[in-house]
């Protein structure tokens, strides 16, 4: 006899005798018990995922090295908002080297190793940082020099841009360094790289660098950059000169919009996996499913920032389209020809120098 056999009770007895009675009926178990299954890409939407992130890699590499060229090779001394939009075509080359790592993941799994992985995740953190902060600087130099025009004579902008672009990558690298817990390992039979945390404290490290991530990488830089564009709009409205001031902002307004439409909705996205993750807000598994797939959708929109700063100057700056035809000029790739100049109305150096 099996020895399991000696601890069968006869319950039919038990409840007879307390005069219990029960329906036989079967046991289902409830799904909204269960863990949610682990949320797998389809192979369509990986092919296309990978190619969506070759595309843009094709097209943010030349079209960031061109903005870099012609702010850079520029033979006045860049303003301050020039030289943090050259930065940020920086931070935009640094993301788009990365998508080629991420494209071949999607498709075929992580292969290149823990190291590598912890290298291209600090990359991307990087360059996000440093994207968002480098935009924050922008608005308040706009603030600063058509709001406060006084203030900012005064003060030697060209040799503190310099300096805020060194504290700009020094804070962007160290707030880059939770990328040092990520790392390469199987899931569900799929190798990937992501974060890998301790089991003990899971939660608590997850919870503090998406802390840090959504209040030093978007909250805190949001809160700063709404109110310098809203003054200084309205300021601008309020001035004579105002319309060619208002081009002076297009190209610096249009930038921040972009960045906005293409991080918010994975910021938002991510916030709601916190929350998940932190049993703030209840979900049941399609709501799990659901972020899942919308992290992965809104961080592809997010990566696609890297190539849209260059399309925004070659359709709206006009400044940007002389350089580039002086810069091919000299190269030989266009012919030279005569180009009449016309006398333009007596603004600031500074703001007529903005990069429209």
């Amino acid at each position: 006899m099996n020895q399991s056999s000696f601890y069968i009770i006869d319950f039919d007895a038990t409840y007879d005798e307390f005069n219990f009675t029960y329906n036989d009926t079967e046991f289902i178990i409830d799904p909204e018990t269960q863990p949610c299954n682990p949320f797998s890409i389809p192979d369509a939407a990986a092919i296309f995922i990978s190619v969506f992130y070759i595309i843009v890699f094709l097209l943010a590499i030349p079209g960031n090295l061109v903005v870099g060229l012609v702010i850079g090779l520029s033979k006045q001394a860049l303003p301050p908002s020039d030289l943090y939009l050259l930065h940020l075509a920086v931070a935009d080359l640094l993301l788009a080297i990365t998508l080629p790592f991420w494209a071949t993941s999607v498709s075929k799994g992580w292969v290149f190793g823990d190291g590598l992985c912890k290298i291209i995740t600090i990359i991307q953190e990087l360059s996000f940082y440093s994207s968002i902060l480098f935009l924050t600087c922008i608005s308040m130099d706009r603030y600063m020099v058509i709001v406060r025009a006084m203030e900012a004579r005064r003060s030697n902008r060209q040799l503190v841009s310099w300096g805020i672009c060194a504290v700009v990558w020094s804070v962007g690298s160290l707030l880059s360094l939770p990328g040092l817990l990520y790392s390469s390992f199987s899931s569900s039979g799929h190798m990937v790289c992501a974060e890998y945390y301790d089991p003990r404290s899971a939660d608590e490290w997850r919870l503090a660098t998406r802390v840090l991530r959504h209040s030093l990488g978007f909250v805190i830089p949001l809160t700063i950059m709404l109110p310098c564009y809203g003054i200084t709009i309205q300021r601008l409205f309020r001035i004579r000169g105002g319309f060619q001031r208002q081009r002076a902002m297009r190209v610096i307004v249009f930038v921040m919009v972009a960045f906005l439409l293409c991080w918010t909705p994975y910021h938002i996205t991510v916030m709601t996996d916190t929350f998940f993750r932190a049993k703030i807000v209840q979900y049941r598994c399609p709501a799990r499913i659901g972020v899942d797939q919308a992290m992965l959708a809104t961080h592809s929109l997010g990566l696609l920032h890297s190539c849209v700063n260059p399309v925004l100057y070659a359709f709206v700056g006009e400044k940007f389209r002389r350089r580039l035809q002086q810069l091919m000029r000299k190269m030989g790739v266009l012919e030279r020809t005569s180009v009449s100049r016309t006398s333009r109305s007596s603004l600031s150096s500074e703001i007529t120098s903005t990069f429209m």
